[in-house]
């Protein structure tokens, strides 16, 4: 039978009274969240807002105190191969002896399985994924001999390889580079092109309505979440981030076709204060 117009599409992502806690303090509470397919949506609040833990939780990194959480229609634990996973370069041991083109063939273990090995087709993909990211010629150097620039440029490479439906990206624009930042914005449309969903934790307000068409507001609960023109407002900025923001300016919508539109709504910054 055909599926009616009329049948709501299945989110990508989708939460309900998800509550996350450390030591008995809860992180994130009573998250309903219904994130649309295709969007690429920016996780916006203050340090300790549960931003990093929402992406955690989805991954299963971290386990739900309640709540549930659904990937592309399926409870989330199996869902995982569909979920495309970028951490903080933090978080990350960057000492440990491997080389840029191991940790890209990393994105590969997931379709091959435990006892598959990469082979002449998984390398080629690992090293056009280099080249797409200006990294061919460090293909064979030690993650330790890395820059910060790189080392991010070397997780987008690896997710490029990784071809998932669901990409989970926390803080990717985080003390970059120029040269970096323009790879992160060139792949986050590359990958809207392609139709995948796109969640990322993001802390520059000034880039949000840039970079993002969808925002979901947090600071332990949602504040707001929705498209950034209706979701992304001063009245919702102030409440996730405790009234510490003031007005800077205007930008324009995600440029993701290099349109020359008027800039439309206004973008904040927190203040120093």
């Amino acid at each position: 039978m055909a599926k009616s117009e009329d049948t709501p599409a299945v989110p990508a992502v989708e939460t309900q009274d998800l509550t996350v806690a450390y030591d008995e303090t809860p992180v994130l509470w009573d998250i309903d969240l219904q994130v649309p397919r295709g969007i690429t949506m920016g996780i916006l609040g203050p340090n300790g807002a549960g931003k990093s833990t929402l992406l955690k939780a989805v991954m299963g990194i971290v386990p739900p105190a309640a709540g549930s959480i659904r990937v592309l229609g399926q409870p989330a634990q199996f869902a995982r191969k569909k979920l495309g996973y970028i951490p903080q370069r933090t978080s990350v041991d960057w000492d440990f002896p491997t080389t840029v083109l191991d940790v890209v063939l990393m994105g590969t273990y997931g379709r091959l399985g435990w006892f598959r090995r990469p082979g002449r087709r998984e390398f080629a993909q690992a090293r056009e994924a280099l080249r797409r990211v200006g990294m061919e010629a460090m293909a064979d150097r030690q993650i330790s001999e890395l820059s910060g620039g790189q080392q991010q440029r070397t997780f987008l490479a690896r997710a490029l390889v990784q071809d998932a439906e669901v990409y989970l990206m926390d803080e990717p624009f985080q003390g970059v580079d120029a040269l970096t930042e323009r790879a992160i914005v060139d792949l986050l449309r590359e990958l809207k092109e392609r139709e995948r969903t796109l969640l990322v934790v993001h802390h520059d307000l000034q880039t949000v309505e840039s970079y993002f068409d969808w925002v979901t507001l947090l600071n332990v609960r949602v504040v707001a979440s929705g498209p950034a023109g209706s979701a992304f407002t001063e009245e919702n900025v102030k409440q996730a981030y405790g009234g510490r923001i003031e007005l800077v300016g205007n930008v324009g919508p995600l440029a993701s076709t290099g349109s020359n539109s008027e800039p439309s709504s206004a973008t904040y910054a927190q203040n120093a204060t």
